[in-house]
């Protein structure tokens, strides 16, 4: 009777008993129930989701038995490398997704498995995500999308692209679906490199630091700073040697090239807090138009290194290191040392000579700087100190900050009043004067509004707000050591 399973004794042996008895049973009934089984199957035709005909139809093979190739970018490239994909489709993609739930932690087999096991006659849609490709532009990229394709050769693939966490950070990644590994290593190497070339980084400023989300890197577009030169109040010449130095020797690049002068160059700028290092900083980067300018300060002083492969890979750039005594402090402070100190000093020496890069950091505290980051001309190759401004500086702050209201005061005694002073402690002076004549009902600073706010900003009890903005004379600092001599490179 079909479907029962029944035991015959054996005419040529004895009937076994025993272990021998039960070995042969259990062997019987494995293979009964496995023709029991591949019945069912012959009776129950498979159901494969229309998403699992579909990419076998354009592969030629059973899902299974495809060959998955990745490669994976950081959750700030998402924007690049949808680009890139996007160029080597090189027209309107016919995207299509999974309708499989937390798409994001499973590999892309086993997604592949469960869509086809749902037997779903629906071809699920992609899902797409917003993200930022300037200070004040959004893009919508891919977050879990495939769509049909071809490699170079003409042989079919499927092209995933989708956001993974595993047990580590988010990441981009794009995978394939071939029939034949070695096209698709060629495929992915050909999205590598349009990546870096479409790269929306490419002549933006942006800041490095670290999200909230599983600390992964976060990468944020800042507005290029637009500080005229008639605004940054520095010593005679100062001004015009670092633009030499920043601007001119990218400017003149081709040529210094041709004669064999490196190109990869440090400036640091140094002085007391308040003097104006991060405004001169601004005006450098305002100017440096073109050039993509990575800020890294708190937090993002820890990601040196891929900021540093950043701007190698998207050069002409400007690195900016703020407060870069931070991480790159002597190491008799510490027995150990600080690891961001080699990382900092691996970056720089790992930028090709001949590499238009500039890393320009600045510093409060120049005496403690490790001297294997200032003493080696390729790594610092100029310091140049941000003073307390002199006299006629200071009056061309008081000007520079009275900023849309009018000035009607004699400036004689503020200039001598503030001697010592930083630039952040005149800039602060003259907000309060401005807001003092703003509330008698007028837009000038009067003498007699100046001289009430300089006497209030310099009483007794007013020492730690001028503390607070640069106020109170500090020692004298007698210039950086011996070894942050001036090493500029002659371009002219």
């Amino acid at each position: 009777m079909a479907g029962w399973i029944t035991f015959a004794p054996d005419e040529n042996n004895p009937e076994p008993t025993g272990a021998a008895l039960e070995a042969g049973l259990a062997a019987e009934l494995a293979a009964n129930l496995n023709a029991v089984l591949a019945m069912a199957a012959r009776a129950v035709p498979s159901r494969t989701s229309a998403t699992a005909r579909l990419i076998e139809a354009h592969l030629g093979v059973p899902v299974t038995d495809a060959t998955v190739v990745g490669a994976d970018w950081p959750l700030w490239r998402h924007a690049s490398v949808q680009r890139a994909v996007d160029a080597y489709l090189g027209a309107e993609a016919d995207w299509f997704g999974l309708a499989v739930p937390h798409a994001e932690h499973q590999e892309l087999s086993d997604l592949l498995h469960h869509e086809s096991r749902s037997g779903s006659e629906t071809i699920a849609r992609p899902q797409w995500v917003e993200v930022a490709v300037g200070p004040d532009t959004m893009s919508d990229v891919v977050k879990l999308g495939l769509v049909t394709t071809q490699a170079p050769d003409g042989s079919p693939l499927v092209l995933c692209l989708r956001l993974f966490s595993g047990h580590g950070d988010s990441e981009v990644r794009v995978e394939l679906l071939v029939a034949d590994p070695a096209g698709g290593g060629r495929v992915l190497q050909r999205l590598r490199e349009l990546t870096d070339e479409l790269d929306v980084l490419r002549g933006q400023v942006v800041s490095f630091g670290i999200s909230e989300h599983y600390g992964n890197q976060l990468v944020s577009f800042l507005p290029r700073p637009d500080v005229r030169a008639e605004d940054v109040v520095l010593p005679a010449d100062v001004l015009t040697q670092l633009h030499r130095h920043v601007l001119g020797i990218g400017a003149r690049a081709a040529r210094l090239g041709e004669l064999g002068v490196h190109l990869k160059r440090g400036l640091l700028l140094y002085g007391p807090p308040g003097t104006g290092k991060t405004h001169t900083v601004r005006h450098l980067i305002g100017r440096a138009d073109g050039r993509t300018v990575i800020v890294l300060s708190g937090q993002g002083l820890g990601l040196i290194e891929p900021a540093s492969a950043l701007a190698r890979r998207l050069a002409p750039s400007v690195v900016v290191v703020e407060d870069v005594d931070l991480i790159a402090q002597d190491r008799g402070f510490s027995p150990d040392g600080n690891p961001l100190l080699f990382s900092l000093l691996d970056a720089m020496d790992g930028v090709a000579a001949d590499a238009d890069v500039t890393f320009l950091l600045t510093t409060n505290r120049v005496a403690d700087l490790e001297e294997a980051l200032v003493q080696r001309p390729g790594r610092v190759d100029l310091a140049i100190e941000i003073p307390r401004p002199d006299a006629a500086g200071r009056e061309r702050l008081f000007r520079l900050y009275t900023r849309g209201a009018r000035l009607d005061a004699d400036l004689t005694d503020a200039v001598a009043a503030t001697e010592g002073v930083t630039a952040s402690a005149i800039k602060e002076l003259m907000r309060r004067a401005i807001l003092a004549a703003v509330e008698a009902g007028t837009d000038t600073v009067t003498d007699a509004v100046l001289s009430a706010c300089l006497a209030d900003f310099f009483a007794d009890d007013a020492r730690l707000t001028r503390a607070l903005v640069g106020a109170e004379p500090a020692p004298e600092q007698s210039g950086p050591p011996q070894w942050s001599e001036q090493f500029e490179l002659d371009v002219e």
